[in-house]
């Protein structure tokens, strides 16, 4: 039986000869380094954008208190960070907590298709942007290179019409950072992708408690 699976799996009878002690000290060096590397990058976040996460917060608590709702976009792995920020507005962890009104523009597939396909994947968002933002309302870009055509449309857009307008950046903010229709930017200092989704994560769930904090505040 031994000798069949041997034949059979010659990989794995190897592997059972290796001493995994060099691998499982590689695994855990390169994991230190990884959350080494994630605190670095969200304490730069910080010191770079603590400003503009404050005033953000305080801007968007008053847009809310107004009756207004957050409309939140992005590609590819910032897609489900809108989708993220949104289940965390509208569901927050806390039960005291206000519930938020929000949309993730990346949600319904038929528009998304239809847009990309009748006119064009640049204008995904900002014909959502054009059919649901409201004056009141809060648009919230996000994208790790900063220079993602369809999320830079969506926000001049949505200034145009009076929505506040915020992104959540990566490199060195790119195009959106530099745009005049970009009320606040929240910018994490990086070129590697895993590691900015990660303090942008930390970046929209700060603003999420910020935000309640605002509210309380508005409210009493």
């Amino acid at each position: 039986m031994g000798e069949a699976w041997e034949q059979l799996y010659p990989f794995l009878a190897e592997s059972e000869r290796v001493d995994p002690t060099p691998i499982l000290e590689s695994v855990i060096a390169s994991t230190i380094q990884k959350a080494h590397d994630v605190a670095e990058l969200r304490e730069a976040t910080f010191a770079q954008s603590k400003e503009a996460l404050v005033q953000a917060a305080w801007a968007m608590a008053q847009r809310f208190a107004r009756g207004g709702k957050l409309l939140a976009f992005g590609n590819g792995g910032s897609a489900t960070d809108a989708q993220d920020v949104v289940t965390d507005f509208l569901n927050p962890p806390f039960p005291h907590w206000r519930s938020l009104p929000a949309i993730a523009l990346v949600n319904d597939t038929a528009i998304v298709t239809a847009v990309g396909n009748d006119v064009g994947y640049e204008s995904i968002f900002l014909r959502q942007i054009i059919a649901y933002g409201q004056p009141q309302d809060i648009a919230m870009g996000i994208s790790t290179s900063g220079n993602s055509p369809n999320v830079l449309r969506a926000l001049e857009q949505a200034k145009r019409q009076g929505l506040l307008t915020l992104a959540l950046l990566g490199y060195d903010g790119g195009a959106i950072a530099r745009s005049e229709a970009v009320d606040f930017v929240i910018l994490s200092p990086s070129t590697y992708v895993p590691r900015i989704q990660e303090a942008q994560a930390t970046a929209y769930h700060a603003l999420l408690e910020l935000v309640q904090t605002c509210l309380e505040w508005l409210q009493s």
